[in-house]
């Protein structure tokens, strides 16, 4: 067994917005693909906030399209900025990942956000947006988007539950069935990570992260094998994993098949990618492109402790 405790972001208390409460209201904006095709999702979405006794307000420009996305640039920057400046606003709901919030994240101004931080929320392409707040030292929620609303809703209710319980304050801890890819061991470290092809795209850029003293969440769909290594390599040439504290791997999906076999499954591949580091590794956890994406905080300490019965995830 291994026990990793670092210091560095390990030791920082990244700011926490308030958690939300009835009648706050919730923006949903598009950042990034199109919702052509989505209307039913998001009027699901906005069914669930106000459940949750929450009001839901739609960005001006969401179910604009602009051939792959919602709304050319300047429309989707502008929905951002919108939600972000507006002290009515308590959390920004992104509507759906794809592609696109890269090409805006850099004009981006968080200075009101900074006076009045809120949670914002979504996974895959979103992942931009968490390494920005990352660095700029405030949580923010890896979770289910408004497009997933619109699924079987049995499917769809640990994510729904566990968003909730991350936006009211109520999420302490995961208890997971332990996976036979696991390595043991304990660490101690903020949280911080996302979709893998978007963490190799911000290397070399202001939203690279700083992953000393962190446990690093990855998630990965729809790509070959070797290109999920490559990614892998290239985050170890950045020094993403010298100084971590753990790996937290979430969902693998919809892994494309070479015509050329890579020879391991994508589990032994990543264990491959890491076997010099001592810390512990994590498999199997229900978050990323499945219908069972359970929330976490990027920027909370967490404790990951990985038994031969267990993985335990406990939210500080």
């Amino acid at each position: 067994m291994t026990t990793q405790n670092q210091s560095s972001t390990a030791n920082i208390n990244f700011i926490k917005p308030d958690y939300l409460k009835k009648g706050d209201r919730v923006a949903i904006v598009a950042p990034a693909g199109t919702l052509q095709g989505h209307h039913k999702a998001i009027e699901k979405a906005e069914s669930l906030l106000k459940e949750w006794g929450l009001v839901p307000i739609l960005g001006q420009h969401l179910f604009v399209q602009n051939n792959h996305f919602a709304g050319k640039d300047s429309e989707r920057l502008s929905d951002f900025q919108w939600a972000l400046d507006s002290a009515e606003i308590k959390a920004i709901w992104c509507a759906r990942g794809g592609y696109g919030t890269t090409r805006i994240i850099d004009d981006l101004n968080f200075d009101r956000f900074k006076k009045a931080p809120k949670w914002i929320i979504g996974y895959s392409d979103i992942t931009a947006i968490h390494n920005k707040l990352y660095g700029l030292g405030y949580e923010s929620i890896h979770g289910m988007m408004p497009v997933n609303a619109e699924e079987d809703y049995e499917s769809i209710t640990p994510s729904l539950e566990s968003l909730k319980a991350s936006l009211l304050g109520d999420l302490s801890k995961y208890t997971i069935a332990a996976n036979s890819n696991n390595r043991i061991g304990k660490a101690n470290g903020i949280l911080t990570g996302g979709n893998l092809t978007l963490l190799s795209a911000q290397l070399g850029s202001t939203t690279q992260l700083n992953t000393k003293g962190t446990i690093l969440f990855i998630e990965e769909t729809g790509e070959y094998k070797y290109h999920i290594d490559r990614m892998l390599q290239s985050l170890k040439r950045a020094g993403y994993f010298e100084e971590c504290s753990g790996v937290i791997v979430g969902d693998l999906s919809k892994i494309k098949a070479n015509p050329m076999a890579w020879g391991s499954s994508v589990e032994q591949l990543i264990i491959d990618a890491l076997k010099e580091y001592k810390f512990p590794i994590a498999f199997g956890i229900p978050a990323g492109h499945e219908l069972d994406n359970r929330a976490l905080i990027f920027g909370r300490k967490i404790a990951l402790n990985v038994t031969p019965n267990k993985t335990e995830i406990a939210f500080e």
